[in-house]
C-alpha cells in the first residue's frame, strides 16, 4: 500500500524539466516587467521630478549661471513676480490666446468632423488627411510661414483681403494674427477626434430620435453634444495645457511684440531666463504656471463631472 501511495505522488508531481521551463517563463514575465517599472521610474524622476524640483529650488534663489551666483533669497522672487505689471499683462495675454484658440478649435473641428461623417461629403480619408496635415507640421515651421504671410509688403493676406494692415507690428493685429496661425495649425486635431467620437455614438439612439420625429438640430443640441463631452474635454484639456505653453509662436512671429503686447507667459520665461539670465525669477513664473496649470484642469475634470452627475 505504502508503495502504491509513493508511485501516485510520483505521478501527480510535475516533471524537474517542466518545473524548470515554468520557472524560466515566470523569470522572464517578472524580469520584463521590472524592466517596465524601473523605465517608468527612471523616466519620472529624470523628466519631471527632477525638472519640477529643480526649478523649485531655483526659484528660491537669486540665480545666474554666468557668474555662478546662486544666493538664498527665500520667496522673494514670488513676491517680485506678483507684483510686476508685465507678469499679469502676460498672464493676461496667454488667457486670450488660450480662450480664442481653444474656442475656434473646438467648434472648427466638431463642424468639420460632422461635415465629414455625414453622407454628402466624398473623398473623406482625402479631407481627413489634409485637415490633419497642418498638425503634424513642424510648429517653427509653420509660424515662418504665418509670418511672411502676414508680411505687409509680401505676404498674401493683404492681396487677397485687399487689406492694408501691418499685422505682426500694430498692437491692435498682433495677437489675433498669432491666434489665425494657431487655429488653422491645430483644427485637424480636434477634427480627426471628433470624427472618431461620431463614429463611435450609437446608432440605435438616433434611430429612436428620428421615430420621436426629432429634427437634426434638436438631435444635435440633445444627442451628439452630451455624447461628444468626454471628447470635447480631452480637447480642451490638452489644448489648455499645450496653449499656456506658447512660445516658439510668438518668438518667431512677433518676438513679444509690438513693444510687450504679445508676451505669454512663456514668453516671459524665456526672456527672463535667456535674455536678462534673471533664472530664479524665471524659476518662480516656471513655479506659478505649473501650479496655474494643474488647478485649471482640476477645475474643468471637477466641472465636468458635476454636469454629468446633474
Amino acid at each position: 500500500m505504502t508503495n502504491v501511495n509513493r508511485s501516485a505522488a510520483r505521478a501527480a508531481q510535475p516533471a524537474s524539466g517542466e518545473v524548470s521551463g515554468a520557472r524560466q517563463v515566470l523569470g522572464r514575465i517578472f524580469t520584463m516587467r521590472n524592466i517596465a517599472v524601473v523605465s517608468l521610474v527612471v523616466y519620472f524622476a529624470v523628466f519631471m521630478a527632477y525638472p519640477i524640483c529643480s526649478a523649485f529650488a531655483g526659484s528660491l534663489h537669486d540665480w545666474n549661471p554666468l557668474i555662478d551666483k546662486y544666493d538664498w533669497v527665500g520667496f522673494d522672487n514670488f513676491v517680485n513676480v506678483l507684483t510686476d505689471g508685465l507678469f499679469w499683462k502676460s498672464l493676461w495675454n496667454t488667457a486670450i490666446y488660450s480662450f480664442f484658440s481653444i474656442l475656434f478649435r473646438v467648434v472648427l473641428g466638431l463642424a468639420l468632423a460632422l461635415l465629414l461623417s455625414s453622407k454628402l461629403v466624398k473623398c473623406k480619408d482625402t479631407l481627413r488627411g489634409l485637415f490633419y496635415m497642418p498638425t503634424i507640421t513642424p510648429l517653427v515651421a509653420v509660424s515662418f510661414v504665418w509670418m511672411w504671410m502676414f508680411d505687409p509688403q509680401f505676404g498674401m493676406i493683404d492681396k487677397i483681403t485687399g487689406l492694408d494692415i501691418s499685422w505682426l507690428n500694430d498692437s491692435r493685429y498682433a495677437m489675433p494674427a498669432v491666434i489665425i496661425m494657431t487655429i488653422w495649425k491645430d483644427f485637424g486635431y480636434a477634427t480627426v477626434l471628433y470624427l472618431a467620437g461620431i463614429m463611435a455614438l450609437p446608432r440605435d439612439v438616433y434611430e429612436a430620435a428620428q421615430i420621436d420625429g426629432a429634427n437634426w438640430w434638436q438631435t444635435f443640441r440633445s444627442i451628439t453634444l452630451p455624447l461628444l463631452k468626454p471628447t470635447t474635454l480631452l480637447i480642451v484639456i490638452t489644448s489648455l495645457i499645450s496653449y499656456l505653453q506658447a512660445y516658439v509662436q510668438i518668438l518667431v512671429m512677433t518676438k513679444g511684440g509690438p513693444g510687450t503686447d504679445t508676451y505669454t507667459i512663456s514668453y516671459l520665461i524665456y526672456d527672463q531666463a535667456f535674455q536678462k539670465y534673471n533664472f530664479g525669477t524665471a524659476s518662480a513664473m516656471s513655479v506659478i504656471l505649473f501650479v496655474l496649470t494643474g488647478i485649471l484642469t482640476i477645475l474643468m475634470f471637477k466641472a465636468s463631472g458635476d454636469n454629468t452627475e446633474a
